[in-house]
C-alpha cells in the first residue's frame, strides 16, 4: 500500500514508519520539525530512515537507503502544503499522527493546540476525505477520559470531562472524524494511546526527564508526592496494534481502540526500576498535584484482543532497560 504518515519524525511515527517499511509498505513521512523540543532528535530518527540534511521545505526527499521512503517537510496546519503532500493520486491509507503534544505545555502556548490538533487535524481529514483515502487512522489519547473515576477506562464510557486543552482537542479529533464516517463514509479509526516510553522518545515525557535527571544527579520533580499511576506501554507494543490496525480492513466504518498494556505503574515504581537499571539513586522533590493531570490510567483492551488478536505484553522492566541502553548510547555516556 502507499500509505502517508504525518508526525513521522515524532516518536511514534518514526518507529511506525520503520515497521511499515519492513512489511514492505510504500511510505510518505511528514513533519514540520517544530521546536516543542529539541528538534536534533528528530533529524536524528529521520537520519535512521536515510533522510539527511540539507533539504528545501516541501519538497519531497527519497530516502538514501530505503526506496520505499520518502519525506516532506510541511506542516499540517498548512491546508495547501497538505493537498499538495496528497497530489493527485492520494493515499491508500492514512496515518495521522501529528499534534501538539503535553498536557501541562497547553497552559503556555494554547494556541500552538488551537492550530495543530484542530486546524491541522481538520486539513488531513478533509482531504483524506477528498481524495478517496480507505480508511483514516489518528491518535487520540487516554487524556479523553478526563475526570472518570471508572478504571480500567473502557472506550464504550462517556468521555466529556477533559481536564486539559490536550485532552479537548483529542476528544473533537474523535467527533470530527465521526462526522465524517457518517456524511462521507470515510472509515475512520481513533487509537487513544494510553504513555508510551521506549528507545528514541520524547524528552518532555517524565520516563525520559526522570532518567535524564537520575543520570545527571539533578532532582526530579514527584507530583502529588508520588500517588499517580500511568498504564505504561512500551513503544514496540503500539506499533504492532497500530500496525495491525492501519494494514487490515477496517472494522467498522467507525472505530476506537485503547491501546495499552492494561496494568497499571505507580509512580514510585517506575522510578525504582530507573534507579536499578540506570545504577544510581534519584533525587526526589515532592510535589502538589498538577492542574490538568489525572490520578490514574488504566486501559481496557478488550476490543483491540478481539479484533485484532493482539494485546500489548513488554514487562515494565525490560522496556525500560531497552529504554536506558538507546539513551545511554545515544548521548554517548557508556
Amino acid at each position: 500500500m502507499k500509505i502517508l504518515v504525518t508526525g513521522a519524525a515524532g516518536f511514534i511515527g518514526f518507529h511506525l514508519v520503520k515497521r511499515l517499511l519492513a512489511a514492505g509498505h510504500d511510505v510518505l513521512g511528514m513533519d514540520d520539525l517544530n521546536a516543542y523540543y529539541n528538534p536534533q532528535l528528530k533529524w536524528d530518527r529521520l537520519a535512521q530512515l536515510g533522510i539527511k540534511r540539507p533539504f528545501t521545505s516541501g519538497k519531497t526527499t527519497e530516502s538514501a537507503h530505503d526506496p520505499g521512503f520518502a519525506f516532506v517537510k510541511a506542516s499540517v496546519t498548512d491546508a495547501h502544503a497538505v493537498k499538495r503532500v496528497f497530489g493527485d493520486c492520494g493515499f491508500d491509507k492514512v496515518c495521522q499522527l501529528a499534534a501538539q503534544a503535553g498536557v501541562r505545555y497547553g497552559s503556555e502556548n494554547p494556541g500552538a493546540y488551537v492550530q495543530c490538533n484542530l486546524v491541522g487535524f481538520f486539513n488531513v481529514l478533509q482531504t483524506a476525505k477528498d481524495s478517496a483515502c480507505k480508511h483514516f487512522v489518528y491518535a487520540s489519547s487516554s487524556s479523553v477520559y478526563g475526570a472518570s473515576n471508572r478504571v480500567p477506562s473502557d472506550v464504550s464510557q462517556p468521555t466529556d470531562k477533559p481536564l486539559s486543552l490536550y485532552a479537548a482537542t483529542k476528544k473533537s479529533n474523535e467527533l470530527l472524524a465521526h462526522v465524517y464516517s457518517n456524511l462521507y463514509h470515510l472509515p475512520t479509526t481513533g487509537l487513544r494511546f494510553f504513555t508510551v516510553y521506549g528507545p528514541w522518545g520524547r524528552p518532555d515525557m517524565a520516563y525520559f526527564s526522570f532518567a535524564d535527571k537520575i543520570q545527571k544527579g539533578s532532582p526530579i520533580p514527584v507530583f502529588n508526592h508520588g500517588a499517580l499511576s500511568r498504564d505504561m506501554t512500551y513503544i514496540d507494543d503500539v506499533v504492532e496494534a497500530t500496525y495491525r490496525i492501519l494494514s487490515r480492513e477496517p472494522k467498522s466504518e467507525y472505530g476506537i481502540y485503547n491501546i495499552g498494556k492494561g496494568e497499571p505503574v505507580g509512580l514510585t515504581k517506575l522510578i525504582e526500576t530507573l534507579e536499578e537499571v540506570l545504577g544510581k539513586r534519584a533525587i526526589k522533590e515532592m510535589k502538589p498535584m498538577q492542574p490538568g493531570d489525572v490520578y490514574q490510567t488504566r486501559a481496557h483492551v478488550d476490543r483491540l484482543v478481539k479484533d485484532y488478536g493482539y494485546k500489548p505484553e513488554t514487562p515494565l522492566k525490560l522496556g525500560v532497560q531497552h529504554f536506558v541502553d538507546w539513551y545511554l548510547t545515544y548521548h554517548q555516556l557508556r
